[in-house]
């Protein structure tokens, strides 16, 4: 195989006072933290889509990045300089996992489905032929369906019963493809899930297809053996002014009232969470305190932005509030998806890598505060002295399901009126986060 990034080398860990530019500061594989080693933490993965595939281009402008890799675009000649290229850029940094859209991987036809899925097979092939002797294997798999014009009123949510086969079609292909990858999980991102008004909208009629899409999908994927989870990606707008997956707890009770609960957990993604107004640390909660926190798509958006800007995560602060939420849970099912992508001007593949080891040295740093958080206590121990007035008397008779609103009222009037809340201390914990944040441990 001709290599393809040759001025760069196999990425390695330095330490904090490294100057080298193609080397990790923070992330070192081996590290133990918490009984488990940082790769154990972190499963990073490549989006396939982003890093060999966008090349640059925005609404107001042409693509900066040559993402060819010698080969014409649009070609299984192209799709196969890929898989080479996609193996070497994660062998030079140590990523054992990718994910991918259907469409991502081979050019589809857009006269016969047929084709583009005899294209899926023989890319398949070829990745199983590349991988075989390596670490390499596919995280999760998923079917593009909000490209194609057909889904322009979405795919579980269209209007059209034989677009809605094309769609059931695709998710079957992609779930094939996902098993004989060895894939881990299986997501669907709503993409055209949505409407953009009520005037020409059934909305109950949508999301029962959507549900029975779902149930589908689920019941194909455990008769070929499917053992991984199924997850959402909730995303609140862009492309649709309204989409159903608006955030984690609408997700959740849209699983729950389907009954898809027991196969499905979420894919929170860092941006996403921007766009709904929410915090990352906020839907990791929401997901993980519902026993749905799954796998992450690792980036970041810009506030001053109103859509998806898929950042490389550069907030350490975040990440170590998303590696709190993560061990607290005890990990991931999923794994720690790149769904980030260069800025329009960093177009070099040099740039390619910096930007992971961005990522990588950001998460790695938030998991090294994230447990040291833990072990301070200062946090936990505040929060659990809080609420302290419920783990006795009355209090705990509220936990335990004891008591009565008759008895509560009465305990009410007894006392004639409560003693005064205690602080919830706000700038004093947010200070003992900056502490720990810049300790000079790491």
């Amino acid at each position: 195989m001709t290599e393809i990034f040759k001025d760069i080398p196999v990425i390695k860990f330095e330490g904090r006072d490294s100057n080298n530019p193609f080397a990790f500061k923070y992330y070192d594989p081996e590290r133990v933290i918490m009984g488990k080693t940082m790769k154990e933490h972190l499963p990073f993965a490549m989006a396939w889509w982003h890093n060999l595939g966008a090349s640059g281009v925005d609404m107001f402008g042409a693509g900066t990045a040559d993402k060819s890799f010698g080969q014409v675009p649009g070609t299984m000649e192209h799709a196969k300089a890929k898989v080479d290229a996609g193996i070497e850029f994660m062998q030079k940094l140590g990523i054992e996992y990718y994910c991918f859209h259907d469409v991502d991987l081979v050019p589809e036809c857009v006269d016969d489905i047929n084709e583009t899925n005899r294209r899926l097979d023989e890319l398949s092939d070829y990745i199983l032929e590349k991988t075989k002797g390596t670490n390499i294997k596919c995280l999760w798999g998923t079917a593009n369906m909000f490209g194609n014009p057909r889904f322009m009123n979405g795919a579980g949510s269209t209007n059209s019963a034989e677009v809605y086969c094309f769609a059931a079609a695709q998710v079957k292909k992609a779930l094939d493809i996902t098993v004989k990858l060895g894939g881990r999980g299986y997501v669907f991102w709503g993409g055209r899930e949505g409407y953009e008004t009520l005037l020409n909208t059934d909305v109950k009629f949508e999301q029962e297809n959507i549900a029975n899409l779902m149930h589908m999908a689920v019941d194909y994927g455990r008769s070929i053996g499917f053992t991984g989870d199924f997850y959402i990606e909730p995303k609140p707008k862009e492309p649709m002014k309204h989409q159903y997956d608006f955030d984690a707890a609408t997700a959740i009770g849209f699983l729950k009232q389907y009954g898809l609960d027991k196969d499905f957990k979420l894919n929170i993604e860092a941006n996403h969470a921007t766009l709904a107004q929410h915090t990352f640390q906020h839907e990791l909660r929401i997901s993980a305190i519902n026993g749905m926190l799954g796998s992450i798509d690792a980036n970041q958006g810009d506030p001053l932005l109103g859509w998806d800007t898929d950042e490389f995560p550069c907030n350490v602060y975040d990440a170590m509030m998303c590696m709190y939420e993560v061990l607290k849970n005890g990990g991931l099912t999923g794994g720690f998806n790149f769904d980030s992508k260069n800025r329009r001007p960093s177009n070099t593949y040099a740039d390619m890598f910096h930007a992971f080891i961005l990522g990588m040295d950001t998460f790695a740093l938030g998991l090294i505060k994230a447990a040291e958080m833990i072990e301070d206590g200062r946090v936990d121990s505040f929060i659990e002295h809080r609420y302290a007035s419920f783990s006795t008397g009355i209090g705990a008779k509220i936990r335990n399901h004891e008591t009565t609103l008759a008895e509560l009222a009465q305990c009410a009037c007894e006392l004639k009126k409560p003693a005064a809340p205690e602080s919830g201390a706000q700038e004093y914990l947010e200070g003992v986060v900056n502490n720990i944040l810049f300790s000079s441990k790491n």
